[in-house]
């Protein structure tokens, strides 16, 4: 484990021999994040999802649970705080309990092609989870019950991106290759609305906490591009600085405007949308592909990244 230079990151941690693909702060621990993370870039080996925490002395590895394939998301439960589900290179779903010392405690394996998302419903009243697959279509599941639900078809592309809306129950949205952002309603069939976003593969998309019209995308053509559902012929606003593809994208849980970003380009930048000049801050501690970023519930100015190459957990503070 070792520090990490410039713009007051705390402390870093290095997975070796893994690429971290995705990272999630408990929302019951302060301190604590879920890291979804694999072997040989995802193309060959196994996945691991290593859960950290962090203290005085920096980020601690609490443990660690292995998987046959490589691992590229994971939710934490809104029911159970020790409950994990991590999605899969096999097309499987994995339920795990940080409580206990082996996993995992189920696996459903539905889906054909790699599963590259999954969101565990924030919605109060129901216990669903959305999974999002490069076999092009996204699952609903109930964790209590050993099957899907429903399976939504419709994207062209694969799909990267899974994110369930926190105001409107039932409903959640996807980003895919086909350049497209779908919006779905878990108890009508067929699509709800379709945006063509960009044009090139969304690798992302987030719901803004305060406001249940306004989604962001996030892009191989560099930009981000947020979307009000109410009217979806042009973008309320356009995000460039990026160099490469952008990777992941995350609302602020605690500012309206506010959102983060990160990228291939190495960079995490953070950005406010309302101001003539939105670029806020461009974070440069990592030195390869930026995968996985997460905004802490806990802690205003606190996140959390992984790093694809160079199997780095990063903690650091935004001004």
């Amino acid at each position: 484990m070792g520090t990490a230079g410039g713009g007051g990151a705390a402390g870093a941690l290095r997975l070796p021999g893994l690429h971290g693909y995705a990272a999630e702060f408990s929302p019951y621990w302060p301190g604590r994040v879920a890291c979804a993370a694999a072997q040989y870039y995802g193309i060959a080996g196994c996945g691991t999802l290593a859960v950290l925490e962090q203290n005085e002395a920096g980020i601690v590895l609490l443990r660690s649970f292995d998987w046959n394939d490589g691992l590229f998301d994971v939710t934490w439960s809104e029911n159970n705080e020790h409950v994990l589900i991590t999605s899969s290179g096999d097309g499987s779903l994995q339920i795990w309990d940080t409580a206990k010392t082996k996993g995992p405690l189920q696996v459903y394996k539905e889906h054909t092609q790699e599963a590259y998302s999954v969101d565990w419903s924030q919605t109060r009243g129901e216990q669903l989870v959305v999974s999002g697959s490069w076999d092009r279509t996204a699952k609903l599941w109930d964790p209590a019950v050993g099957k899907s639900l429903c399976t939504f078809k419709g994207h062209e592309g694969v799909i990267y991106s899974t994110i369930w809306s926190p105001h409107i129950p039932g409903c959640f949205a996807s980003a895919s290759g086909d350049q497209t952002l779908r919006v779905w309603d878990v108890k009508a069939p067929g699509v709800k609305l379709v945006i063509p976003a960009h044009q090139a593969e969304i690798l992302s998309c987030d719901w803004c906490k305060y406001d249940e019209n306004l989604l962001v995308t996030g892009a191989v053509d560099c930009s981000l591009k947020g979307w009000d559902l109410r009217n979806i012929r042009q973008p309320v606003f356009i995000l460039l600085g990026h160099t490469y593809a952008i990777r992941r994208v995350k609302f602020s849980p605690f500012h309206a405007t506010l959102l983060a970003s990160c990228s291939y380009d190495f960079t995490v930048r953070f950005w406010d949308f309302s101001k003539p000049n939105p670029l806020l801050e461009t974070v440069e501690h990592h030195t390869e592909f930026t995968c996985g970023l997460d905004l802490s519930l806990h802690n205003r100015g606190q996140i959390k990244m992984t790093c694809n190459i160079c199997n780095e957990i990063l903690n650091g503070q935004s001004k």
